[in-house]
């Protein structure tokens, strides 16, 4: 049981898009992180969400910073999600061009 327990939590840690997974297993969730979104709009509609660490990702002066792909970004204000965290972790979702990384929704966590 506890393999089982470990190995979903890994599977659903990389990314938050809806693909699907929460559908018959937790439509609850599902329709959480479908009507998801920041002042940028709906966080799931137009980009990937990531999972991000506890230490990648810090706040200071009622500002955000995030490690993302090895690169410490400042998250917009605009980019903030404001409603409580249903999942428990931090996460990112973000639009990459081939010159920048746009971060499009961030979803701080506990920073435990």
């Amino acid at each position: 049981m506890r393999f089982l327990l470990l190995a979903l939590l890994i599977s659903s840690s990389a990314f938050a898009r809806d693909d699907g997974r929460y559908a018959s297993s937790n439509p609850e969730l599902k329709n959480w992180f479908d009507q998801l979104s920041s002042k940028r709009g709906r966080c799931c509609s137009d980009a990937d969400g990531h999972a991000v660490s506890d230490v990648d990702w810090e706040s200071k002066d009622g500002h955000y910073r995030v490690r993302f792909k090895d690169r410490w970004y400042d998250v917009p204000d605009d980019a903030v999600i404001t409603e409580p965290n249903r999942v428990g972790r931090t996460m990112i979702w973000t639009v990459e061009r081939p010159d920048t990384i746009y971060i499009f929704c961030f979803m701080p966590g506990p920073m435990t």
